[in-house]
């Protein structure tokens, strides 16, 4: 059952996006979710994650005071808040969902990955 990320788009440096991830499957209250990007000629890099409960989350260095996790399990839904953006958070974001006990910073960890959407900051 493949998620389906949305909310990407167009905007300039400082600029803020709220991307959602929903996850049609029945069992989305019971997973850690995290969110992804890949820059062009990048590697996909882990974004920040989120426990099954919302409770705990995890960002990478260069996101910490500007993106906020959050989910809604009554949504099937986990969200992106992205303030302060920069052009080089210009990629193509992911969500997946990880099927472990805790929140992972480990890409290798995450399946079920849906498509992405676009996002692109301009300077």
């Amino acid at each position: 059952v493949q998620l389906q990320a949305s909310g990407g788009g167009l905007v300039q440096a400082g600029d803020s996006l709220r991307l959602s991830c929903v996850d049609p499957g029945r069992t989305f209250g019971f997973h850690n979710m995290g969110w992804f990007r890949q820059a062009p000629g990048k590697e996909r890099e882990v974004v920040s994650a989120i426990s099954y409960d919302g409770r705990r989350t995890y960002y990478t260095d260069s996101v910490k005071g500007r993106f906020t996790i959050s989910r809604d399990n009554a949504k099937n839904t986990v969200y992106l808040q992205m303030n302060s953006l920069k052009p080089e958070d210009t990629a193509v974001y992911y969500c997946a969902r990880n099927y472990g006990v805790y929140v992972s910073p480990n890409i290798k960890s995450y399946e079920d990955w849906g498509q992405g959407t676009q996002v692109t900051v301009s300077s």
